[in-house]
């Protein structure tokens, strides 16, 4: 990590220094000689200056997101952390040992997390160590590209703003936040000219996420067009060798580089109870606009839109892959997870920053120099460095409510799940529709009843059909002897297949987990 921040970071004298500490105060008073000084040190090509405040950036903003977040947890997420327990014990890539299906959208995190579990076997906190490092690197990767298209104040908006972002915080323990400080990390580099860096990141974000492939092909097309000839051999290769190893494995071990989640996430998304991916996004942006800072940005990303088209249209590329990516996901019809929208934050937090660099340049009347701050106006001199401080304040007391509460299943499933561990034989099936927390703290062999882990359950999601048909399927199909169930979660299993072949072999009370109802573990065989 240590290297990455360092390919960021250019050199400086001391002579260079001296000039920055030394000299006398600007128009303007303290508050801006102080940004000056700063901004000065920051954009010094090579700068050992900007390596300390980035380093202790970077190390302060991993503490406080791991401290205040390091308990947080949701159900998907724990499906990865099965597959990497697994393959670390020597089980191979699977969910349930023998069986070769590819469950986890993830392999690179994976990978990681199962390099790292002798050393750490807490995976849920790895996860989120790993998550709050890579939202750090990712608001450095987009201060940096931002200072390479010369516009440094949206730099400072997304060094500030995007490791607060509450979507973000959200998705700690998930491989999303490793996912876009890659990609920010190639655009990063592919501005700086860099073409093999941002090729190898390119690449590990494809192997960290399918849809990584995006941004390698709007970079490899912006070279091809501004160039006019092929990218360098070199960056080929190194992308080739990093990317090609695992969707030939994936090919050969699993039958097919396409995970099995996105038949099943499509299948989801036809049944009437569910909503896909583009209807999900109006609702989520409406709870964001409640807000007013959230409302603010939303208008000031509006101004960035136009000053994109007027002044600055190289961050037309960067913008173009957040698009680019709903209109493929709304394309493949998947459902509308929370996570899934995250990819978008980046160029909205772009947009918010580009809003704020409007401010100077359309009021200044002579051209901008190299300090953004030189030309201003005296009335507007600190109105976008006081504008950034208190969108940044405001998002921090928002995220302050959601940092350290985990999904509120998480307690009444991992009891369900170390239950199971406990009182059931090792190579037992168990049917549940959440597999991801229970099956990880269970260790048994698990069915899913929304078709992540078995293709067959997949195909029977459809716009007829929901989650209790595909259950009962299952259970008859597979021969289920436990199946783990919120009450009332699926009626027509419990009052059917459950009330006339199974018993309640034991009960959890939801007050008892802060949960509004109980789950029951039913026991299939001894009926």
């Amino acid at each position: 990590m240590t290297d990455v921040i360092a390919q960021l970071i250019p050199e400086i004298t001391p002579l260079h220094l001296k000039i920055i500490v030394n000299s006398p105060p600007k128009r303007g008073g303290s508050f801006e000689s102080l940004f000056r000084k700063i901004n000065t040190c920051a954009t010094w090509r090579g700068s050992s200056c900007s390596a300390c405040w980035l380093g202790v950036y970077f190390l302060l903003v991993t503490t406080l997101l791991y401290a205040a977040s390091s308990g947080w947890a949701y159900d998907d997420p724990f499906i990865t952390f099965r597959y990497a327990r697994n393959l670390a014990h020597g089980e191979g890539f699977v969910y349930n040992p023998g069986l070769h299906v590819q469950s986890t959208t993830t392999p690179l995190f994976t990978l990681i997390l199962a390099a790292i579990s002798p050393i750490w076997d807490d995976l849920p906190r790895l996860a989120v160590l790993l998550g709050a490092a890579s939202l750090a690197l990712g608001g450095i990767f987009l201060w940096d590209l931002a200072r390479s298209w010369s516009t440094p104040l949206a730099g400072w908006t997304g060094l500030l703003l995007y490791p607060t972002f509450p979507l973000l915080i959200s998705t700690l323990s998930s491989e999303v936040p490793l996912y876009l400080a890659l990609c920010l990390g190639a655009f990063a580099f592919y501005a700086r000219q860099k073409c093999t860096h941002a090729a190898i990141f390119s690449a590990l974000a494809m192997v960290t996420r399918p849809d990584g492939a995006l941004v390698a092909l709007f970079l490899a097309a912006d070279y091809v067009w501004r160039k006019r000839r092929f990218p360098p051999r070199r960056a080929v290769m190194f992308f080739l060798l990093l990317a090609l190893p695992w969707f030939l494995f994936a090919w050969a071990y699993f039958g097919s580089p396409i995970p099995a989640t996105l038949m099943a996430k499509q299948g989801q998304a036809a049944m009437p109870i569910s909503q896909g991916f583009a209807q999900g996004l109006l609702p989520l942006a409406r709870g964001y606009a409640g807000r007013w800072n959230f409302a603010l940005c939303g208008l000031i990303a509006l101004v960035g839109l136009a000053f994109v088209f007027l002044h600055a249209q190289r961050w037309l590329l960067f913008l173009a892959w957040p698009a680019l990516y709903f209109l493929s996901y709304a394309l493949l019809g998947v459902t509308g997870y929370f996570w899934y929208y995250a990819p978008l934050v980046p160029g909205f937090i772009a947009l918010i920053g580009l809003g704020i660099e409007a401010i100077p340049h359309w009021t200044s009347n002579r051209q901008r120099q190299t300090e953004p701050l030189k030309a201003f106006p005296k009335s507007f001199s600190v109105l976008p460095i006081l504008l950034i401080a208190v969108l940044t304040l405001a998002q921090m007391q928002f995220s302050l409510h959601s940092w350290g509460q985990s999904d509120p299943r998480y307690a009444i499933y991992r009891a369900a799940g170390e239950w199971l561990k406990n009182n059931i034989p090792q190579k037992t099936s168990i049917g549940a529709l959440d597999v991801g927390i229970i099956g990880y703290f269970a260790q048994r062999p698990m069915v899913d009843f929304a078709g992540l882990l078995y293709p067959e359950i997949a195909a029977r999601l459809h716009q007829s059909s929901d989650y209790g048909e595909a259950a009962q399927w299952a259970a008859e199909h597979y021969h289920l002897p436990y199946i783990v169930l919120l009450e009332g979660n699926l009626p027509q299993l419990e009052q059917g297949y459950l009330a006339n072949r199974c018993q309640v072999t034991q009960r959890f009370p939801g007050d008892r987990y802060n949960y509004p109802t109980d789950l029951m573990i039913y026991d299939c065989v001894g009926q």
